[in-house]
């Protein structure tokens, strides 16, 4: 008689970006083993037809009252619609990612008869597009929230050392790619392009820092840029060197990150960017701010190029066009299938789901 699988109900309101890619590595690599549902809300990112990005045994809910925005009567109704769903469900393992959920979730629901986890994804009180008192008080509800009986779970290490500014009840497991997965769609693709190309993958929001992109492609009339997304400050990128590709599939993104020559990100915080692991795997020299999360990944001139300012974004830049650096390349790409591949990545998790559940 086969046993019955452990179910998992993983909860997202930030369903789009890194956050989705990490989402459907895990979901993939873990439902032979566990039986999962994942409950989400939709943002202009989230890809369409969202259940062919997934294995077949992995339930898809949407809650139809996330949003992004702390709104009171919508937060209640979505909290109702998973407390619901997790009455139906009865799962043994919930897991909140992003800000959103992690708040939302640790505030509502009880954890009598299954473990919780959070991941942040990048915590609110990082962000430096709101004022001090509300990054304070964002630092303060993580503290409070970090109290309770939630396992937080940094999706690496620099999240980890973040957390525990918040809470003592952390750990982490570095983000994972699916190798296979990104073989398989450029599998016969070409590299060859026309002109010098700088490239980079996200939202248009402050976060992303679309204005120091801008400025680089201003200061680099000669090269073609190109920004594959969408969002908010999509009218900062004015240079018309700058194509703006919009949100396109997972497999459109990786051809022209695959036909780049440089993968830049000028990001003003991040946790751990999915995004620049798969430009390490890939081969394309990374040039990046000196950020928690980049600074991760690479180490100046050895695995890629941190930047501290325009000035010096504009310098490696051109240090790539004039002298490439494939040995550098190589030990990107070797730190990924090292430390950053699905492979490991699922294995870390089933043994922390197994861990906690095998102590009931």
């Amino acid at each position: 008689m086969q046993k019955e699988k452990k179910k998992i109900l993983y909860v997202v309101e930030a369903m789009g970006g890194g956050v989705f890619t990490h989402l459907v590595t895990l979901a993939n690599g873990l439902c032979d083993e566990f039986d999962i549902t994942l409950a989400y809300g939709l943002r202009n990112e989230t890809p369409t037809e969202l259940s062919k990005h997934f294995d077949p045994r992995v339930k898809l809910v949407r809650i139809q009252n996330f949003t992004r925005e702390i709104r009171f009567c919508k937060d209640q109704k979505a909290a109702k619609e998973l407390k619901k769903l997790i009455k139906e469900l009865q799962p043994d393992i919930v897991h909140l990612h992003s800000s959103k959920a992690g708040a939302l979730g640790r505030l509502r629901f009880r954890t009598t008869h299954y473990k919780l986890f959070y991941t942040p994804h990048g915590y609110s009180f990082l962000m430096e597009d709101i004022n001090s008192f509300k990054r304070r008080s964002y630092k303060n509800i993580e503290r409070l929230f970090g109290k309770k009986d939630c396992l937080t779970v940094a999706c690496g290490k620099g999240e980890w050392l973040v957390s525990q500014t918040v809470t003592k009840n952390t750990t982490y497991i570095n983000n994972g790619i699916n190798t296979k997965e990104i073989d398989q769609i450029l599998a016969g693709e070409t590299t060859d392009h026309e002109e010098f190309t700088v490239c980079t993958l996200g939202r248009m929001g402050y976060q992303k820092n679309p204005a120091l992109f801008n400025e680089l492609a201003t200061r680099l009339p000669d090269v073609k840029f190109v920004w594959v997304g969408d969002g908010e400050l999509r009218d900062e990128l004015t240079s018309p060197n700058i194509t703006k590709v919009g949100w396109v599939s997972r497999e459109e993104s990786l051809r022209i990150l695959n036909k780049s020559d440089v993968f830049v990100l000028t990001s003003r915080w991040e946790g751990l960017p999915m995004s620049l692991i798969e430009a390490m795997y890939i081969k394309k020299p990374c040039v990046v701010s000196d950020v928690i999360g980049n600074a991760e990944m690479v180490v100046n001139d050895i695995t890629g190029y941190i930047c501290r300012d325009t000035d010096e974004f504009v310098k490696k830049i051109n240090k790539v066009r004039k002298e490439p650096n494939k040995e550098m390349v190589e030990r990107a790409y070797e730190l990924v299938i090292n430390n950053y591949t699905d492979v490991g990545f699922c294995k870390k998790y089933r043994e922390l789901y197994r861990k906690y559940i095998d102590e009931e």
